[in-house]
């Protein structure tokens, strides 16, 4: 149902959490005529400091702190910002009042008018959701697509530019799934599972129920991308309510795409054709960008693109910034910023992607993560790990059950960095690639990311290491 529609019966709405979702989500429902409330939990703030984010105008009631009683009794509809839990006592409050509790992903959606292709998984969303954003771009041009979700740009600032004509391309976390109720993509894809925000979701069932609602309003004319190679997204292939399309970097698919050797290749309708070197034609480093990049050309030819034009777009493609990001070569040593690998999951690809001995920076947030895997994918090319944060005596004490013991700990972001540059020698890499989350140090893996390539943009070539 359109906002306008639910605005002329119901014009109660609560939005909560005041960062950059709850903002686009108030724009969207005043821009409807909509009466709202933003509320955010945080006691510190004020009425007058939550209005100054919103834009100049606002007629919306702000409130910080305890939410009053009035408000919890009237409020219809409630706006979820992704960092609130959906089963916190005030959700559960509201819900048993008889709120309808949405996203704004769901929001957005309400006032969308064209198609959609939306993208989740643990690992792999930013750089496949960029790369099917830059080839929709080609095809239709770049006024006619829309980048949005949990890459940066909430879909409420663009709902409203959308037409019949339009397509938006969407990265969708486990947070904003939570609470999409009608979500329908025309193209949904998963592109793996594996466990991440079990302080959030709390069971891996549950992690797993959120992805999967990206396809739960799709139907037979729908398409749904999965991961052949994840056990969790090829079970869902035979229960998902959309047609199931298939990759593998790991064997030849009978239908599908896959890679064989140092080529890509689509099976369909018993025809094979090879598409594409990932040496060659791909500036992608690792075989997650190889399982990405089928992904997306699995997406962007479910939503109409030539292969033609994808394959062009792929061969001019680079990485997105802070994944397996090359940063610089300074004094024989490479630079590499992976800084999104906040799972140990995603921190594995960036180690598999090195060909150099490497100097390994790890340690963050603790998201109640295991770290025997990670480990286990040092496999000699990990000279030293440097651990930051409060998960470092964790991660350490994981590391020497399993016979690492070159560990440093540095107290400070700023010590992490030089004493990883003293370590490396001339030949190696310093890859900062966590596999953990940034909150407690940094804002978000993005400043964590930008300042360690600012540190390394500092560094003088000739460096002695």
């Amino acid at each position: 149902m359109r906002v306008e529609e639910k605005c002329g019966g119901r014009s109660s709405f609560l939005v909560i959490g005041s960062g950059l979702s709850g903002i686009g989500a108030v724009a969207c429902l005043e821009r409807t005529g909509a009466e709202v409330v933003l509320y955010d939990s945080n006691a510190a703030l004020t009425e007058e400091a939550i209005r100054a984010r919103l834009p100049q105008g606002s007629r919306a009631r702000c409130v910080a702190g305890e939410l009053p009683e009035d408000i919890l009794e009237t409020a219809e509809t409630v706006v979820l910002s992704p960092g609130v839990p959906t089963d916190i006592p005030l959700v559960k409050a509201l819900r048993e009042k008889g709120a309808e509790i949405i996203g704004e992903i769901e929001l957005g959606f309400r006032e969308e008018k064209g198609r959609v292709a939306a993208i989740t998984g643990t690992n792999g969303k930013t750089t496949t959701t960029t790369l099917v954003g830059e080839i929709m771009k080609a095809r239709l041009g770049p006024e006619k697509v829309f980048v949005v979700g949990n890459i940066g740009k909430p879909y409420t600032s663009e709902c409203f530019k959308t037409t019949r004509e339009t397509v938006t391309v969407g990265e969708i976390s486990s947070f904003q799934l939570e609470t999409t109720p009608t979500f329908h993509p025309a193209v949904s894809a998963i592109l793996n599972i594996t466990p991440d925000h079990l302080n959030r979701h709390h069971t891996m069932e549950a992690y797993v129920e959120a992805k999967e609602n990206i396809a739960r309003n799709q139907t037979e004319e729908d398409i749904c991308v999965l991961n052949y190679e994840n056990g969790y997204t090829r079970a869902f292939g035979d229960r998902c309510p959309a047609r199931t399309v298939f990759f593998s970097s790991a064997r030849e698919l009978e239908e599908g795409y896959y890679l064989k050797g140092d080529k890509i290749w689509k099976s369909a309708g018993g025809h094979r054709q090879e598409l594409m070197d990932i040496h060659r034609d791909m500036n992608l480093v690792g075989l997650c960008n190889v399982e990405n990049v089928m992904a997306a050309i699995a997406i962007a030819e479910g939503m109409g693109v030539p292969l033609d034009t994808i394959l062009q777009v792929i061969k001019g493609f680079r990485a997105v910034e802070h994944r397996i990001e090359f940063v610089a070569s300074k004094g024989g040593v490479d630079y590499y910023n992976d800084s999104k690998g906040t799972n140990p999951d995603a921190a594995i690809q960036g180690i598999r992607a090195m060909s150099r001995p490497t100097v390994l920076i790890g340690g963050g947030y603790d998201k109640e993560s295991e770290y025997d895997e990670w480990i286990e994918s040092f496999q000699g090319k990990v000279r030293w790990l440097v651990l930051i944060g409060e998960t470092r005596e964790k991660i350490a004490e994981c590391a020497r059950k399993h016979g690492f013991d070159r560990i440093r700990f540095a107290d400070t972001f700023q010590e992490c960095l030089e004493l990883s540059t003293s370590l490396a020698e001339s030949g190696d890499a310093v890859l900062l690639s966590p596999a953990c989350a940034s909150w407690g140090m940094f804002q978000n893996y993005e400043e964590r990311g930008r300042l360690f390539k600012e540190y390394v943009n500092r560094l003088r070539d000739e460096v002695e290491i």
